[in-house]
């Protein structure tokens, strides 16, 4: 196992490299290349993640470095899907650039096991399926965040009267809009049920609901800002730039979440 990830992290940085360079030069051919070296990518993620959860006997999810982990396999898995559904030019590239800084980060977390004096109070089914759903929530909202920077993107060159094919590649703004609103749409539900879950997890282990906890406020803080995100989409009918810019805004309140919050809490201290 110890030669598969560094081969990936490899194969996924040439991977995206291509992409890189079909941006910048319209290669269909390097984007071939780069979108098989994603699929190759994947195939190892999968047999790490398998051969891991083997040799550990657990879904590998608990720790700082299988949640980032599992969060780039989700990134990975989502943008191919996307690209094989839906073929959006570029929508790869900007979803996968932090698909592969979360396997990067990963490389500078401890990647062993979880301590023994916490193995009792985290060996719980519901506590895997509250990281799971916040985590495939995270993946969802990436897709959302890649849409609405393509989206942005897409704007300032038609504002700058920028024509040209890279111009056609970003699709339709109507239709990364509402890509972007349907990774909302799944992504939001999934960060609720996760949030019950871990409160239900917290109260059965611990006899209380960490409310005050700073990763539990972060949390809440990017379900109201997306909730109202989801609000003026549905009820005020509000489209376009705007809302591009307040996605944008919670995806980043989200990894501020993700990376910072955890430092500061006395509740998520094993994550």
């Amino acid at each position: 196992m110890n030669w598969i990830y560094p081969i990936t992290i490899v194969l996924y940085s040439m991977s995206l490299l291509g992409y890189f360079i079909d941006f910048l030069q319209n290669n269909r051919k390097v984007n071939r290349l780069a979108f098989w070296l994603l699929s190759i990518v994947w195939v190892l993620q999968t047999v790490f993640f398998i051969i891991r959860a083997s040799e550990l006997d657990r879904l590998p999810l608990l720790t700082p470095f299988e949640g980032m982990f599992f969060y780039a396999w989700l990134v990975v898995t989502l943008s191919l899907v996307i690209n094989w559904f839906f073929r959006v030019d570029f929508l790869v590239l900007f979803t996968n650039i932090i698909g592969f800084s979360m396997m990067a980060f990963s490389l500078f977390t401890p990647d062993g096991d979880v301590p023994e004096s916490l193995s009792a109070l985290l060996a719980s089914e519901l506590l895997v399926i509250h990281i799971t759903f916040i985590l495939l929530s995270y993946a969802a909202f990436t897709l959302s965040f890649a849409c609405q920077t393509m989206y942005f993107i897409q704007h300032q060159m038609l504002k700058r009267k920028l024509w040209g094919k890279r111009l056609l590649r970003f699709g339709a703004l109507s239709k990364l809009d509402s890509l972007s609103f349907g990774a909302v749409m799944i992504a939001w539900p999934f960060l609720l049920i996760g949030l019950i879950l871990g409160f239900i997890w917290a109260y059965s282990q611990l006899s209380y609901v960490p409310l005050f906890d700073t990763k539990v406020i972060s949390s809440l803080v990017v379900l109201g800002i997306y909730a109202y995100y989801i609000y003026q989409r549905v009820v005020k009918l509000v489209r376009g730039y705007n809302m591009a810019l307040l996605g944008i805004a919670g995806f980043l309140v989200l990894l501020i979440n993700y990376f910072l919050s955890g430092l500061y809490s006395s509740f998520h201290f094993w994550y």
